[in-house]
């Protein structure tokens, strides 16, 4: 904890002088006024070791660091989703490229093995320092698609990974600009297991290498064919499809085990860190002024020509761009928020985060403004509902939507009250009367609604005062039924059953919408009903969650407000942050201005909000170490960039900062954009103090739909010509 009390205090100071250290010393990675990462590494690898993501839309991803050094279990060039968007495997982990001179003819063959060879890959091994060797990576860029440019003597090498939209497929492009062609040798390291294991040298591994004869690419006589392309077949664990390759030139067979890569990512958070490598062989082709292309494909390989899915894949990110005419970071957030979008899966869903995160209920539901409705793909929207809806049970919406085969988990009580939410920003974008909103939608909502109004699972009920209870105090198995839902042992670390205040607020203004969608659709009774829940609600409210002694609501209190087991907790934690940012007819203008300003002088930072106050004697003012430590400073003083959403909100309308409230949200959000893991991408969690390192996952939805929404919706244009949705009324 920071021994300047005053400073940890003041996070509105950090905000407008201090920045994160992911945001500082990056240089030219920085000054680039573009909205495509882009990084200067002139053979500096300490440059080289911030990550990247890119994704295929259904699920499928690839990620490594810019070196090309995996520090996670989760890196890899081909991560597929085995049943889209689910089941994510680590299918091909590496392909290592060496590039040496092409024999001479009339070269004597023995002094081919003096010949000079240039190794670009890098890997992390017990005892083997990787910047002790050379490194020829000069640049790397993502506009769209990863490209690597690597200079060696005699020209340079051009890289770049396409995912095939859709499909476990992906492409990779080598480009040579030299004068002399030089053989490329191309070998796969394959993982072929599930995203959350590691692999060891096994004997169950299956071996068994099947060749193809190629064909001509194109059509003959046209002038456009292409070499002649084999295919390569494997299969090295049953349990799962088969790895095709289809390659330009020769392949040798030379199964083999590399042993022993270290993922320091993964040693950093007290898990298992070592992993063995499976090679079928490697391919070898001579390059000149043509490209040379690798597919590899889980199952099928995909028939199209591999610069037309290259060209398909670029199309189809360029096209999230909303243009020069709006700015630079809403740009940034609107092409980060393409990898969360799997649309183009069989049951379109929103991927929660990367690269660990599945489909969660409550994520998809608080990304969806910032993820659909900003840039107007309201279809699309209405898809990612459906199949929501499709899930529900006991009217509730579930809060992860596991892989296949296994059981829908509805350990959550705020999943479904952010249906209703999405419901009314949906309704705003298409209106009442849109036939899924009348139909679909508004039975979802009247079926949660009566849920809760009758009782449901997990203790979920409306209490004889409005408002919304969910678990039982002092059991484990039905607490953490909020987003803060960390455990440990067993047990929830912050433990909030019985009545959580954004959890009333959701019901409140949920309840609002339900009244206005049934009105709308002609059920006046419904209506009726609905209205008196919010109304109901809102008294309860008032009378009982507020704390005069902090100027601040009660985060969590009990069903009875008086007799055995009465309690009430004055923790400062963001979620009366939420419940005024959700529904402000919850408040008066005195009761959330002071609640604002206590928000801005103790749990604003240039990161996100915190979780806890640093003043709160189980505050954690770090968010590192192993799965325990982690798991228990989550909700505990880490800050979360997505708060500052609903923070923007709020200020706009309750702050007593008058006309500086502006660019201190937008200062705010630039910061915490830019404290980044992964370039582009905005990560889950930052630590509570300085320099609020970030942490969590590398990507997170709703950090970036979040921010994208601010910018785009809760603050004012800064130019003409807006290309996002209206914002709501």
């Amino acid at each position: 904890m920071s021994s300047d009390g005053s400073r940890r205090n003041s996070p509105t100071h950090d905000a407008l002088s201090s920045t994160p250290a992911a945001h500082r010393g990056q240089g030219a990675a920085l000054e680039h006024a573009s909205p495509w990462p882009h990084v200067e590494v002139r053979g500096q690898f300490s440059i080289a070791r911030k990550e990247w993501l890119h994704t295929n839309g259904a699920g499928a991803y690839a990620s490594s660091t810019i070196a090309g050094m995996h520090t996670r279990r989760y890196h890899g060039l081909l991560v597929a989703a085995l049943d889209p968007p689910r089941r994510r495997h680590v299918m091909l982990s590496h392909v290592d490229v060496c590039v040496r001179p092409v024999r001479q003819q009339g070269a004597p063959s023995e002094r081919r093995a003096s010949w000079p060879r240039w190794d670009l890959a890098k890997h992390q091994f017990p005892g083997i320092d990787p910047e002790s060797s050379s490194f020829y990576l000069e640049r790397f860029d993502q506009d769209p698609l990863p490209r690597w440019a690597y200079a060696v003597p005699g020209g340079e090498l051009e890289v770049t990974l396409g995912l095939v939209r859709g499909e476990n497929a992906a492409v990779l492009r080598y480009a040579w600009s030299g004068a002399d062609p030089v053989m490329l040798t191309l070998r796969p390291l394959l993982a072929a297991r599930h995203i959350h294991q590691l692999l060891r040298e096994n004997g169950g591994i299956s071996q068994k290498v099947e060749l193809r004869a190629g064909a001509a690419r194109g059509e003959p006589g046209s002038g456009r064919d292409r070499p002649v392309m084999g295919e390569v077949r494997v299969q090295p664990n049953r349990a799962l499809p088969r790895i095709c390759f289809r390659y330009q030139g020769t392949f040798v067979g030379s199964q083999d085990w590399w042993r022993r890569f270290e993922y320091l990512g993964e040693q950093d958070r007290g898990l298992d860190f070592l992993e063995d490598l499976w090679t079928p062989g490697h391919f070898e082709t001579v390059i000149g002024a043509e490209p040379v292309h690798l597919l590899v494909a889980v199952g099928a390989l995909p028939d199209d020509e591999p610069e037309n899915l290259l060209a398909a894949a670029s199309a189809a990110i360029r096209a999230e761009d909303p243009g020069p005419r709006r700015p630079l970071l809403e740009r940034k957030l609107a092409i980060a928020a393409e990898a969360f979008r799997a649309d183009a899966a069989a049951r379109p869903s929103v991927i929660a985060g990367y690269p660990w995160f599945e489909v969660w209920g409550r994520d998809a539901l608080i990304s969806l403004p910032g993820l659909y409705l900003v840039p107007r793909k309201t279809e699309a929207a209405i898809r990612v509902l459906r199949a929501m809806i499709d899930a529900m049970q006991d009217g509730l919406v579930p809060n992860r939507l596991p892989d296949a085969g296994e059981p829908a988990d509805f350990h959550a009580a705020d999943a479904t009250l952010w249906l209703f939410e999405a419901a009314r920003l949906l309704a705003d974008a298409v209106g009442d009367t849109h036939p899924f909103v009348a139909g679909e939608l508004l039975g979802a909502l009247r079926d949660a609604f009566e849920a809760a109004v009758r009782g449901t699972r997990n203790g979920i009920h409306v209490t004889a005062d409005g408002l919304f209870a969910a678990g039982r105090p002092g059991e484990g198995a039905v607490d953490g039924l909020t987003w803060m839902d960390a455990r440990v042992a067993g047990r929830a670390v912050t433990a909030r059953a019985g009545c959580p205040v954004e959890l009333t607020a959701l019901w409140a203004k949920g309840s609002e919408t339900l009244a206005r969608l049934a009105r709308a659709a002609g059920d006046a009774r419904l209506a009726g009903r609905a209205e008196a829940a919010a109304s109901a609600a809102r008294r309860g409210f008032a009378a009982r969650f507020w704390c005069e002694e902090t100027g601040y609501p009660y985060d969590v209190i009990s069903e009875h407000a008086d007799g055995e087991g009465a309690f009430r907790d004055a923790s400062i934690r963001p979620n009366a942050l939420i419940a005024v940012a959700v529904d402000p007819a919850c408040f008066t203008q005195e009761r959330a201005a002071s609640l604002l300003e206590r928000v801005r002088l103790e749990l604003v930072t240039p990161a996100g909000v915190r979780t806890l106050s640093p003043a709160d004697p189980a505050y954690a003012p770090r968010y590192q170490g192993g799965p325990e430590a982690r798991d228990s400073a989550y909700h505990q003083g880490t800050a979360w960039p997505f708060l500052l959403g609903f923070y923007a909100r709020a200020a706009r309308r309750f702050s007593t900062l008058g006309e500086h409230v502006i660019p201190l949200l937008h200062r705010l959000a630039a910061s915490a954009a830019a404290n980044e893991i992964a370039l582009g991408q905005v990560p889950e969690v930052a630590s509570g103090e300085p320099p609020h390192h970030p942490g969590g996952s590398f990507a997170q939805a709703f950090s970036v739909a979040e921010l994208l929404r601010l910018i785009a919706w809760d603050l004012p244009a800064q130019d003409p010509g807006s290309a996002a949705g209206a914002p709501p009324r």
